[in-house]
């Protein structure tokens, strides 16, 4: 019968699943053994510090005993050590998963949080160690150092807000200590350090996350804005496309962007109007674009110099002195702009100023043009120092004879002594020094080689004498036809101050 027909059956089906159940019995303790086996070789390895083959044995052990709380932890302090934190992370998660009283699967996961920048994760596992083992020392620090960051994440923050760079990359720096393998700490500390103008060491930090992750939005961003700091704006404006590529809400990238293409438009337009020479509109487009990003330190400093350029067009010296000036307090190795306040400063005679600008350039570059232009403002500085005999005539460098006769007989008459006999004696005494000067200043400009040697800077002492010791009243006479000893008098030139004739109008 049926019934019959199951009874019968029953010792067989027991007998199979007895076997089953030793089978399985047999096989677990067989994988429990050679797991046990991949994890001390994994720990010897580890020992050795050769951490690839241990993290090759660990994986070994987990594939064998999948439940192993232990393998995982091991595994994930091996990634640590290979700086594979998000990776060590995740063993250690799974590893507290399955024994939630696993104490260094908690203390790993706080490790891996806090490398991770994640402060107050880790501070959540760090106290989870500590309700398994309260007197945990190495817990009890690293509680410590999570606080750290935290606070030190703060200092950063507020520090960004009022634009305290230096402060920002000192916190950083401590907060990197503990968080080492923080992004978002090294991104920040690249940000400022742009801002900064430390462009190599922001480069280098942004590069070095790129190279371990290539498709990090926030490092295309810093490079790009090192590229836009140092007005390579073509360049910067494609890295500020591919972080937006990366992630499309980066606002950041999005205004970095927009001013690059914006800045560099207006400098063009600034550059043609100067060139076709509407400075008026060049003036104005320069300005603007000095509006747009007061960050951008190097290219704002060329648009100063260009606007002190068109300054100088325009005759506002001054404007153009005061707009070089700001140029090289952006960036104090931009020639250019040194040598275009120098030249201001040489149109204003303030030679001074000028031959400091020059000794500048030349210290830097020592070139044939700049080492004559240096000698020239020198030059020029000794002529300032001695009396200007052009500025004592009243005549321009470049007057002819006949000018400078015209200048003098004007000027002599104007300050001789005669006219002035009845003043006081302080006047007497004033006007007869710059009638001494007049005097002087015709006997140079007068004679063609005294004349060149003076123009040329040369010390004509050896040449005249003792120019303090001459007689002007000679020099007069001669002038007006009175030499040679033959008794000269006023009447005779219609100039001289006699008793006779000095009521007459001859002096204004």
């Amino acid at each position: 019968t049926p019934l019959l027909g199951v009874s019968c059956l029953l010792p067989i089906i027991y007998t199979c699943c007895l076997f089953h159940f030793s089978f399985c019995l047999l096989f677990l303790c067989v994988s429990s053994r050679e797991a046990e086996s991949f994890k001390e070789q994994g720990n010897a390895y580890y020992i050795k510090k050769d951490y690839s083959e241990a993290f090759n044995y660990y994986t070994k052990a987990i594939d064998m005993c999948p439940k192993n709380a232990s393998y995982y932890g091991n595994r994930a302090a091996t990634l640590m050590m290979l700086s594979r934190h998000r990776e060590a992370l995740e063993d250690s998660q799974q590893a507290v998963r399955l024994d939630d009283t696993f104490m260094k699967g908690h203390l790993r996961e706080g490790k891996c949080h806090l490398s991770l920048g994640n402060a107050m994760a880790a501070s959540r596992c760090f106290h989870r160690v500590l309700e398994l083992e309260p007197d945990n020392s190495q817990a009890q620090q690293e509680v410590k150092n999570a606080d750290s960051v935290l606070e030190y994440e703060k200092m950063a923050e507020i520090g960004f807000e009022k634009h305290d760079f230096r402060m920002v990359v000192f916190c950083m720096d401590r907060a990197l200590e503990s968080a080492s393998a923080c992004h978002r700490f090294k991104v920040l500390k690249a940000e400022c350090l742009a801002m900064l103008g430390r462009y190599p060491e922001a480069q280098s930090v942004a590069s070095d996350i790129l190279r371990m992750d290539a498709t990090n939005g926030d490092a295309l961003y810093v490079r790009g804005l090192c590229l836009y700091y140092e007005d390579c704006i073509d360049k910067a404006v494609q890295f500020f496309v591919q972080a937006l590529r990366m992630a499309p809400d980066h606002e950041k990238a999005r205004l970095a962007c927009r001013n690059a293409k914006a800045l560099k438009a207006k400098k063009e337009d600034g550059n043609k109007a100067f060139k076709d020479g509407n400075y008026d509109a060049a003036y104005e487009l320069y300005s603007e674009a000095l509006t747009i990003d007061p960050n951008n330190i190097k290219t704002n400093a060329k648009l100063f110099c260009n606007r002190g350029t068109v300054g100088s067009k325009l005759k506002k010296i001054d404007q153009a002195i005061e707009d070089c000036t700001k140029a090289v307090k952006l960036d104090e190795t931009y020639i250019k702009a040194y040598l275009r306040r120098a030249q201001c400063y040489m149109d204003k005679e303030e030679y001074d100023e000028a031959v400091r600008d020059y000794e500048k350039v030349y210290q830097t570059e020592k070139t044939k043009e700049h080492k004559h232009l240096l000698k020239n403002a020198q030059l020029e500085l000794k002529k300032s120092k001695r009396k200007d005999y052009y500025k004592v005539l009243g005549v321009d460098k470049d007057a002819t004879e006949d000018e400078i006769k015209k200048a003098y007989r004007k000027r002599a008459l104007m300050h001789h002594p005669d006219r002035h006999s009845s003043a006081s004696a302080e006047i007497q005494k004033e006007e007869e020094k710059k009638f001494k000067e007049v005097g002087e200043a015709f006997t140079v400009l007068s004679d063609p080689k005294k004349k060149s040697r003076y123009d040329s800077g040369h010390d004509l002492e050896d040449d005249t004498g003792n120019m303090g010791d001459f007689d002007a009243n000679n020099i007069f006479k001669a002038f007006f036809g009175g030499g040679g000893g033959q008794g000269y008098s006023f009447e005779a030139n219609q100039c001289m101050y006699t008793n006779s004739c000095r009521k007459q109008q001859y002096f204004f």
